[in-house]
C-alpha cells in the first residue's frame, strides 16, 4: 500500500510514534508499504512553529530524512484537484493533501473529521 501522512500524523510519527494507532502504526512502519510526506505538510509546520502555535522537532527534514519517508513534490495536477474539491473543508494546507491523494491513489493516514466527506481512502491514524 502507498500512504499519505497529514501533518499531525507527520509529527506524531516523527516526534511520538504512540500516539498512533496499532495499526496505523504496523501498517506504515511495514516495509513493503511507501509512506508519502507532502512539502505542504512542512510548510504547514513552520507557519505554524514561526507563529508559536505548534512544536515540531528541532531538525524536521533531517527526522524525515533519517525515517525514510518519501516526499510527494506538488503538481498542478494536484492543486487543480485541490481547487475542484467540495468546500467540506476550508483548510488549504488538508485541501491540496486531499487533492494529492485523490490524484496518485494514495490512502490519507489522518484523524480528521472532515476528511470523510471526499472520495478518498484513508487510514484512521488512531487506530
Amino acid at each position: 500500500m502507498k500512504f499519505l501522512l497529514d501533518t499531525h500524523a507527520l509529527l506524531w510519527a516523527l516526534a511520538d510514534p504512540e500516539r498512533l494507532g496499532p495499526i496505523a502504526r504496523d501498517l506504515l512502519t511495514d516495509p513493503e508499504h511507501e509512506v508519502f510526506v507532502s512539502p505542504v505538510s512542512i510548510w504547514e509546520i513552520e507557519i505554524k512553529r514561526s507563529a508559536g502555535r505548534l512544536e515540531a522537532p528541532p531538525d524536521l527534514l533531517r527526522d524525515l530524512a533519517e525515517a525514510g519517508l518519501e516526499p510527494l513534490p506538488v503538481t498542478l495536477q494536484h492543486a487543480h484537484a485541490a481547487g475542484c474539491l467540495p468546500r467540506h473543508h476550508g483548510d488549504p494546507f488538508d485541501r491540496l493533501l486531499i487533492g494529492q491523494a485523490i490524484t496518485e491513489s494514495l490512502t490519507l493516514v489522518t484523524v480528521d473529521s472532515a476528511f470523510p466527506n471526499y472520495d478518498v481512502e484513508l487510514l484512521p491514524a488512531d487506530q
